[in-house]
């Protein structure tokens, strides 16, 4: 006759295996967010030209131009190096970030056959 109540086949360990590695990768993730914010990433177009650091927050924390990009009758040039050299750091920013990310969700892939 089966067993009435309860768990049988230690999903119940299974569980507090599960919750256990949750809280690690929380642990993780909060770890390496603070370092992310804490990091700058800096990408160059035109030849050095223009150069854009970003931080891990997403804020734009220094822009530098090279005296010959400033030209007065093509400031629509200087405009385009500018977006162009900001969209590359926030790409690289966003780019470890997902690595970091997939590196510390990886972990979880492994649910002990509960799904």
């Amino acid at each position: 006759m089966a067993k009435r109540g309860g768990f049988t086949g230690g999903v119940p360990g299974s569980m507090n295996n599960l919750v256990k590695q949750a809280q690690r990768m929380q642990k993780q993730m909060e770890e390496k967010t603070k370092e992310m914010e804490e990091k700058i990433w800096e990408a160059s177009v035109g030849g050095g030209a223009v150069t854009v650091k970003v931080s891990g927050k997403k804020e734009v924390l220094e822009v530098k131009l090279t005296p010959e990009v400033v030209d007065p009758d093509d400031i629509e040039m200087l405009q385009d190096l500018i977006v162009a050299a900001t969209n590359e750091a926030l790409r690289k920013m966003e780019e470890e970030s997902a690595e970091m990310m997939n590196s510390i969700a990886g972990g979880f892939g492994n649910l002990g056959g509960l799904f």
